[in-house]
């Protein structure tokens, strides 16, 4: 159950319908998840939604890696909406099933692909560590260049911080499933 409850769309205010229609646009539609807490701070909201799509539409990331990204930060949360709104993304994307399911378990999966194997190397290092090694920096260096891995830690970041929010307020998750064991 929500600990947040949503606020009824004739309740919002001007401000906050405005960034509830300008978040809606860019999500299919829907104000779900840790942007349904946010609208509370219409302002608040307004920042996370476009720092969220500058990394999500507007980043450089290859959409595969940037979903790998978020399935790992989400299982290391736990973060059952995150995970949830993400697992058909990431499949779509071009991350295997079999690597999906992996990491779901909580196993280190079998990779076909050397950029995907880097992706999860850095983030799982990141979130055990809470920093990179510089052998495992220099690797992501000169796998994906400054810019990217900038972007990519920056990301994982992102999500982190949706993953809080998520679980803090206990964000519903679309058709009531549990995803993650």
């Amino acid at each position: 159950m929500a600990r947040v409850p949503d606020i009824p769309f004739e309740r919002l205010t001007d401000a906050q319908r405005r960034v509830y229609h300008e978040i809606a646009a860019a999500r299919n539609g829907h104000v779900l998840g840790p942007f349904a807490v946010w609208i509370r701070n219409p302002d608040l909201a307004d920042r996370a939604s476009q720092f969220g799509n500058a990394l999500r539409v507007h980043g450089k990331l290859n959409k595969r890696l940037f979903e790998l990204m978020v399935l790992l930060v989400a299982r290391h949360w736990s973060a059952q909406y995150e995970w949830s709104v993400h697992e058909q993304p990431a499949l779509k994307a071009g991350v295997s099933q079999e690597i999906v399911e992996a990491i779901r378990a909580g196993r280190t999966p079998r990779f076909v692909n050397d950029d995907e194997r880097l992706v999860f190397d850095v983030i799982s290092e990141i979130n055990e560590k809470r920093t990179l090694s510089q052998p495992s920096y220099e690797r992501a260096l000169a796998v994906l260049g400054l810019d990217l891995l900038i972007e990519l830690v920056t990301a994982a970041g992102f999500y982190s911080t949706i993953a809080m929010v998520v679980n803090v307020f206990d964000a519903p998750v679309p058709g009531g499933k549990r995803p993650l064991p």
